[in-house]
């Protein structure tokens, strides 16, 4: 009997997509996280227009011009651990510049919390990418958070630095309990809007052009 000719028309069965961070990922995050980082250097020079109130709404400024660079590394990656790196890269920097070590803090549980939520829906829904974009936002508070609960500490860090007692008084001429909800809240309000504006340039621009 004659063999039967094998089917042309086969091919080799595809190899799943590894769920663990590879080198282009890590190469694309680093490219993201720069991006990030140039986004809240243009958020704290916007901020310093805010008169009186400048350094506590930074991180609602950052979370209001971010979206877009987020969303994107959301797409380009889509695994577990890119939103966690991103925010710990900033935080680490943050600590070398000389903010509190609780900088640091809050840029690991804040990224890892919004990677955990993004997660939830495979890095593919919009509602779970939106929420968790908004925690991760909150990793920036890091450096605000002393002014309200380290604030002697605080304090003798900016003496030691040499601002004049003028600065700190001006500085903590607006921070309450009042100051700090709004704070908070703006970031929230700030987050949604950037975050969704991040997800409508995504579908309008990016991915009609090919990137993602």
């Amino acid at each position: 009997m004659s063999q039967q000719p094998a089917d042309s028309t086969t091919t080799a069965p595809q190899q799943p997509t590894s769920a663990r961070l590879t080198v282009p990922d890590l190469i694309s995050i680093g490219i993201f996280t720069a991006l990030y980082f140039v986004c809240v250097c243009v958020a704290t020079l916007i901020s310093t227009l805010i008169a009186g109130a400048g350094t506590i709404f930074l991180p609602a400024v950052a979370a209001l011009i971010c979206g877009p660079v987020f969303m994107l590394a959301v797409a380009r990656v889509g695994k577990f651990g890119g939103i966690t790196v991103m925010g710990v890269v900033i935080g680490l920097f943050l600590f070398v510049s000389g903010h509190f070590v609780l900088s640091f803090v809050a840029s690991i549980v804040f990224p890892v919390a919004g990677d955990l939520i993004a997660r939830i829906g495979n890095y593919k829904n919009k509602v779970t990418i939106l929420i968790g974009y908004v925690v991760f936002c909150y990793g920036l508070t890091g450096p605000i958070l002393p002014l309200w609960f380290m604030k002697d500490a605080y304090v003798a860090s900016l003496e030691a630095r040499g601002k004049s007692a003028e600065y700190i008084t001006n500085l903590f001429a607006q921070i309450s309990v009042g100051s700090f909800f709004l704070a908070m809240g703006a970031i929230l309000v700030c987050g949604l809007v950037g975050g969704w504006f991040g997800q409508r340039l995504l579908s309008k621009h990016f991915k009609k052009a090919g990137i993602v």
